[in-house]
């Protein structure tokens, strides 16, 4: 598999320096993409540097995931308006064991084979040097003009944010070049990959590395697009943040929605970037929706892929049963099923009540429960009528009689009713 042509048919490069190619064809070559650890999670805007490893590896490369110990105490100017707060220690500790646990997914760290992954933090290297030898190996190489005229430094530096940059920042880059410096003495690395926002820090660098050790020395830089969404807003981002790997953060369920819920354009972008389907299997796959794009068969497997490679094949199938629950004819038996996390996801956003759990434990009738108590109908004729006419479920099974006697013995989870009006309108009742 020739990487670049890879990335390149995938849509996955914005810019390389020349040699790359000839470099890769020439041996087994190392590279490397830094990873900012100030959160215990990857979230979905770190895959596509990730895939870029997945890709180089299947390549029959080696690639190498930087936790960035070090820089994310510092935190990465570019298109940030603001400084980063500073991480300690045991923090970033706890969040690098995490983060590797998450990129284990993707890549193969654990195999005796030559091209095994490997996981390296730049505070190893950077916690003991002292400052004064830093400016005389590193900084005396570098000159300020070079470093003013990135553009991440001219941006923050004209006028576009009140807050201007400290030398902490302002340093960055040059913290960032030693680490391609220090890899490509200790681990062989020739390449450094990373977002197309990266650029100017990732090439100096490389010529970190020229000016350091002589113009024989090749050393190189790869890098993707930032990825977008079609409509022009920012990829990765809900209306309640960031989609993160973790599902302590972002459920399966959510994450699986996420995905099925893209609009066509972007399925058809995200398809080559997020997954390892050849292009054979997206070209059948396009033709697929071109043909019956209501079926939506681009972003169904875009969302199977992603979320069994992120989750696994198991949160797939409780992902795809849980969106039947709301959208298709799904039983009360699939409902009981739902752990309570993926439960609340489902019904995220239906109107909601509470009752007083010792109503329940007495024992109430359906009439008097959904209109006096929770507001589900706004008369008891109303609702007579409705279940009568078999429109009334109670747990996703029809509600047989309007006087039907709830107790907690039809509590979900011990503590949800749900109570669906027609087919599509929905109300969780919870029981306190």
């Amino acid at each position: 598999m020739n990487f670049v042509e890879e990335l390149k048919w995938r849509g996955m490069i914005h810019d390389m320096m020349p040699g790359v190619e000839e470099q890769l064809q020439k041996e087994m070559t190392s590279a490397y993409v830094g990873i900012d650890p100030t959160a215990d999670s990857l979230h979905i805007g770190h895959l596509v540097s990730v895939m870029m490893l997945r890709h180089f590896q299947r390549a029959g490369h080696r690639p190498i995931a930087l936790v960035g110990g070090a820089t994310g105490m510092i935190g990465d100017p570019s298109m940030k308006s603001a400084e980063r707060n500073l991480l300690d220690e045991p923090t970033l500790r706890h969040n690098q064991e995490s983060i590797k646990k998450q990129l284990a997914k993707f890549l193969d760290f654990d195999s005796d084979a030559p091209n095994a992954a490997k996981l390296v933090n730049n505070y190893d290297w950077m916690r003991d040097y002292t400052f004064l030898n830093f400016i005389r190996d590193v900084g005396k190489h570098i000159t300020v003009n070079y470093m003013m005229a990135k553009d991440s430094v001219k941006k923050r530096l004209n006028g576009e944010s009140s807050v201007g940059m400290s030398f902490t920042e302002f340093s960055y880059q040059l913290l960032q070049g030693y680490d391609f410096l220090y890899l490509y003495q200790h681990e062989n690395c020739r390449l450094h990959m990373g977002g197309s926002d990266q650029w100017g820090n990732i090439t100096t660098g490389t010529e970190l590395i020229r000016r350091k050790l002589g113009a024989e020395a090749q050393a190189f830089a790869l890098v993707c697009p930032l990825i977008t969404k079609a409509d022009g807003g920012k990829f990765g981002k809900t209306e309640s943040g960031n989609v993160w790997l973790d599902r302590r953060y972002t459920s399966p369920y959510k994450f699986y929605q996420f995905w099925l819920n893209v609009s066509d354009a972007d399925a058809t972008k995200y398809i080559r970037i997020f997954t390892s389907l050849n292009r054979e299997e997206i070209a059948a796959l396009e033709a697929e929706q071109a043909a019956a794009p209501h079926l939506r068969p681009l972003q169904k497997r875009l969302a199977k892929e992603i979320t069994i490679m992120v989750h696994s094949e198991a949160d797939y199938e409780a992902a795809l049963e849980a969106s039947g629950i709301l959208f298709g004819n799904a039983t009360s038996d699939a409902l009981k099923k739902l752990d309570e996390d993926t439960f609340l996801a489902v019904f995220d956003g239906v109107p909601q009540f509470t009752v007083g759990r010792d109503t329940l434990a007495e024992g109430v009738k359906a009439v008097d429960l959904l209109v006096e108590q929770a507001s589900v109908f706004p008369s008891k004729a109303e609702m007579r009528k409705l279940v009568q006419g078999g429109g009334v479920s109670l747990n996703k099974e029809k509600l047989d009689t309007f006087d039907r006697v709830i107790t907690t013995d039809d509590l979900l989870n011990g503590k949800y009713l749900l109570v669906q009006r027609g087919k599509k309108n929905y109300y969780l009742i919870i029981a306190q």
